[in-house]
């Protein structure tokens, strides 16, 4: 059942600001554990994804800040504190930021005494149920703040409490990291059509093998550094492979990309 997209004057338990592709996979996930389209409104600026988010999900979407209990920000990193200014006007008690850089003091002070705020890190794969976030309250939250922090984003994937200080590096491990192994498949695929295959058949297999290997490394009781041992016979295909990798300093590399990563993840706080 499509719900309208009109402004809503009722209070509802969550409004998730901003229905873009985290936005909406947040939405989806909650809705697949259980929670009622009548508790949550989505509020989206564009009339286009108002139309497609009711249509699809079934829930009452909206073009402006809702009275609300509380809130999920999605917006850019620019946007969330003025949003957390106009959620204060409507008397929300607490807010989730998904937003990279932008600290939870800010959004504190945005928000003032009533209400805390929550800081999370989530990463896209949280599209298809499978991400990986962090999260980090104010100095004004308690246990069960970030217990209903985490629920929502467990919707999604698994949820990791940190001190707000290592999110930065969350950001450039985590948060960035799908764009590393992307570039990673990309270039595994390029590779594999040089050597003769079809792009077709390279993507098929590439794709695979990020499926499989993933799902291995995350049910494998083994850490990492063994599971490659024990793919790599001495004087083998992929031991001529891997030579490549380390005469190229592929862990020097990777330290670099991470560590640039969390700077302008810093920069961005600051």
């Amino acid at each position: 059942m499509t719900q309208s997209t009109a402004k809503t004057t009722e209070r509802v338990a969550l409004s998730i600001i901003g229905g873009g592709n985290m936005g909406s996979a947040l939405l989806g996930g909650l809705l697949h554990a259980g929670w009622s389209t009548t508790d949550i409104v989505v509020v989206e600026v564009d009339e286009g994804k108002r139309q497609d988010l009711a249509h699809r999900f079934g829930v009452t979407c909206a073009s402006d800040i809702v009275a609300c209990d509380g809130a999920v920000v999605a917006v850019k990193p620019a946007g969330v504190v003025d949003v957390c200014r106009r959620l204060r006007e409507v008397g929300v008690s607490r807010v989730l930021s998904i937003a990279a850089g932008v600290a939870t003091s800010a959004m504190q002070d945005a928000l003032g005494d009533t209400a805390v705020a929550v800081r999370a890190m989530p990463n896209t794969p949280a599209l298809v149920g499978e991400g990986a976030s962090v999260i980090a309250g104010s100095a004004t939250c308690n246990d069960d703040d970030l217990d209903w922090a985490e629920s929502i984003l467990q919707s999604v994937g698994i949820v990791i409490r940190l001190n707000e200080d290592d999110i930065d590096a969350v950001t450039a491990v985590a948060g960035s990291g799908p764009g590393y192994l992307f570039l990673m498949a990309e270039a595994l695929i390029d590779a594999g059509v040089a050597e003769g295959l079809s792009r077709e058949v390279a993507t098929a297999l590439v794709r695979q093998l990020f499926k499989g290997s993933g799902a291995l490394l995350a049910s494998s009781p083994l850490d990492a550094g063994t599971l490659r041992e024990q793919v790599t016979s001495p004087g083998g295909t992929t031991a001529a492979g891997l030579a490549v990798f380390n005469d190229a300093g592929l862990r020097e590399i990777v330290n670099k990309v991470v560590h640039a990563a969390a700077a302008r993840s810093r920069e961005m706080r600051g």
